[in-house]
């Protein structure tokens, strides 16, 4: 929505400056709002310290650049070589999070075993087939390459799986078992984590295995789908 809304906006501000109505470069001197209304969305939507942390960042980043381009705030020094630091600091500091945010759902996980996923891959790709019955997660890295995972025929013994997945430049696919319910906490700057599993109908009967997908995507892209 929050797309949409940009792209309708950005097109009938084209109109109105071709029809002599208002003046369109007048508009982009309010682009950082666009900034505020990415980190707010990213608060209301968010269910993580991480999230609130990256979203209130951005908040905080575009008003500095609003209040300082109508003089509201004057620094006396150029503005860039603070807010790049700030941007640094909040992306540690949100990885940081996702670190103990990850290690919560490790507790009560046993250590990985050989069966688990433990795959780096640089320039290249890599597609495994898991039939595992006790999976328990694992590490993936892709940068500038792909990982592809089907994890259809594995099961998981335990409450849960869990999965770090770090993508930088690159994508990893992981499709699931439709009876799993996926978990996602991951990080998509630039990037994203999408889930595109249909969820399994509850049944007080039968436990349903859970898969939690964690870590960030940079200029990348996470999928998984059952």
């Amino acid at each position: 929505m929050l797309i949409g809304a940009v792209i309708v906006a950005v097109g009938l501000g084209l109109l109105l400056d071709n029809l002599g109505i208002i003046r369109f470069n007048d508009v982009w001197r309010f682009w950082p709002l666009a900034l505020v209304v990415w980190g707010a969305s990213r608060i209301l939507e968010s269910r993580s310290m991480s999230g609130y942390v990256f979203g209130g960042l951005l908040v905080l980043v575009g008003a500095i650049l609003l209040l300082d381009y109508f003089n509201i705030l004057i620094f006396e020094f150029d503005i860039w070589q603070m807010i790049w630091p700030l941007l640094i600091i909040g992306f540690g500091v949100s990885l940081l999070l996702r670190a103990m945010d990850r290690k919560r759902y490790l507790e009560g996980v046993p250590p990985s075993t050989a069966n688990d996923l433990g795959h780096f891959v640089l320039f290249s790709g890599i597609k495994r087939r898991i039939e595992s019955q006790d999976f328990k997660g694992g590490d993936i890295v892709a940068i500038f390459g792909g990982v592809n995972i089907d994890l259809r025929r594995a099961g998981i013994t335990g409450e849960r799986a869990v999965i770090d997945v770090n993508a930088l430049f690159g994508g990893v696919d992981i499709r699931v078992p439709d009876s799993w319910r996926v978990v996602l906490k991951g990080m998509g700057i630039f990037g994203a984590f999408e889930d595109k599993s249909v969820p399994p109908r509850p049944d007080p009967n039968v436990k349903t295995p859970e898969l939690v997908i964690t870590g960030a995507a940079l200029f990348g892209g996470v999928k998984v789908d059952n």
